[in-house]
């Protein structure tokens, strides 16, 4: 059951056994992490597809360094053209990869396995509180614009001081053709509860220009 279907040369039997399985199970791990992330359903669509496009490339290299490298290279383009996704897809992408190697190398077992136990333990993981630490605030991003004529530096120190477990400066950025800057700040509120009375006050002091407070991510961070 465990052991490679193919033998010194793979047969079209071989293949094609192959191939139904990879795709099958392949789907059946796309519907089961559909259920934790959230994408587009072409997602879900590519990431079924996946498991046998490696195995199909796995078989066809079978020990051929020059294919291999070239493969390689191709892979290697394509990921320059791919947008960069989140966490829960680049897991789902590298999960469907290493099943897909296993089909590729004839077992079919372990591709089985790999998909569907990874597929199942993702999803548990998800619903279990395991790394979530009340003791640990969510950082936000903190978006402030304001006119060019205020001075920034320390103009809200003490609407930081009063609502605010820290405050990190995350750059600065005109905006507006040059008539306005705008401030990013990475921030703990103290109580969540107090988020409108901290943007009100901000509010009188930017002029009532455009103030975001958005959850906080190193990618999202644009200014």
């Amino acid at each position: 059951m465990f052991d490679s279907i193919y033998s010194a040369t793979v047969t079209p039997l071989q293949f094609f056994l192959m191939t139904g399985i990879a795709l099958v199970t392949g789907f059946l791990y796309s519907w089961i992490m559909s259920f934790r992330i959230r994408s587009r359903k072409r997602f879900f669509i590519v990431t079924s597809l996946i498991p046998f496009v490696v195995a199909a490339v796995i078989t066809f290299v079978n020990g051929n360094i020059g294919a291999g490298v070239a493969i390689g290279g191709a892979f290697a383009l394509i990921r320059f053209r791919s947008a960069q996704g989140s966490a829960d897809e680049i897991a789902a992408i590298l999960i469907a990869m290493a099943s897909g190697i296993a089909f590729g190398m004839g077992y079919i077992a372990y591709g089985v396995i790999i998909l569907i136990c990874l597929a199942v333990l993702f999803l548990l993981l998800s619903k279990v509180s395991l790394f979530e630490h009340k003791s640990m605030a969510e950082d936000q991003l903190l978006k402030i614009t304001i006119p060019e004529s205020l001075e920034y530096n320390g103009a809200f120190d003490d609407i930081f001081a009063h609502y605010l477990k820290k405050a990190e400066n995350d750059g600065v950025k005109t905006t507006g053709m040059g008539s306005m800057f705008r401030l990013s700040y990475k921030v703990q509120l103290k109580d969540p509860a107090e988020e409108k009375a901290f943007i009100d006050e901000l509010r009188t002091r930017n002029g009532n220009l455009e103030i975001a407070l958005l959850p906080y991510t190193e990618t999202q961070n644009q200014l």
